[in-house]
């Protein structure tokens, strides 16, 4: 007597009706069983539902070329992708030296280089900083004398130079003096040359009055903020951000 006995596949009904029980990961598995079963577990009118609950968005792109199944297994692999975490930023504060060059109108300018690795670290993690430690070069004010600022990025070595800023304004002195600056970043995509990327870098200094119309820089404030939110961004995405700029080549 043969011991092998004979489990034909149950038939394409009852397939369906099982399948209309199923969630979209068990029914990709149940498709992988055999030719049958991926027909049967493929059937539009079996992820049309699925794929308008969970991908409303997408159910306008289905036509003859692309199966429910399929659209499904799109909408799923861009959420995917979309929610996963950037990977850390292979450049680090360690790596970059800020520079400042001020003027106030006709003045000699006064700069300050900054290894941005020895500045206090905001307790949030955010890419905002306080430098003091200015020279004590005075720099003579007149009332409504215009105020420029230049922020620089250095990489460490001289390997890469980003321009942060370069701007113009209306300085004042007195109580809380000084000026408060921002410029927008560039895209840095190189399909987006000509764009925006959303961020901007923001610079404020402090001027104090030390007589005779004369001024001395106290304190510089920098971070680069969010366009839309107008919040500082992480130090992270502050780094993924410059090292396009600073090492292109990697």
């Amino acid at each position: 007597m043969s011991l092998k006995s004979s489990n034909p596949s149950p038939p394409w009904q009852v397939l369906l009706l099982v399948a209309t029980h199923l969630d979209p990961n068990t029914l990709a598995l149940a498709s992988c069983v055999s030719k049958t079963w991926h027909i049967s577990m493929s059937s539009n009118h079996l992820w049309k539902p699925l794929c308008s609950a969970h991908f409303p968005s997408l159910s306008s792109l289905t036509g003859p070329a692309i199966s429910y199944s399929r659209l499904y297994a799109l909408g799923h692999t861009s959420v995917t992708r979309r929610n996963r975490a950037p990977p850390k930023p292979y450049l680090s504060l360690n790596n970059l030296i800020f520079f400042f060059d001020i003027r106030l109108g006709g003045s000699p300018a006064v700069t300050l280089a900054k290894p941005v690795g020895e500045l206090s670290l905001d307790p949030n993690g955010l890419f905002k900083f306080d430098i003091e430690g200015f020279s004590e070069d005075l720099l003579v004010f007149e009332e409504f004398e215009e105020l420029r600022v230049v922020w620089n990025v250095v990489l460490v070595g001289f390997g890469g130079v980003f321009s942060m800023m370069d701007c113009k304004g209306k300085g004042r002195v007195g109580m809380g003096g000084g000026g408060w600056f921002s410029e927008e970043l560039p895209s840095s995509s190189c399909c987006f040359s000509g764009g925006k990327s959303g961020l901007s870098s923001d610079l404020r200094v402090r001027l104090g009055e030390v007589g005779g119309g004369k001024v001395v820089v106290e304190k510089v404030s920098v971070g680069v903020l969010s366009v839309v939110s107008s919040r500082y961004v992480c130090v992270d995405n502050a780094l993924r951000y410059l090292q396009h700029f600073l090492v292109p080549t990697l």
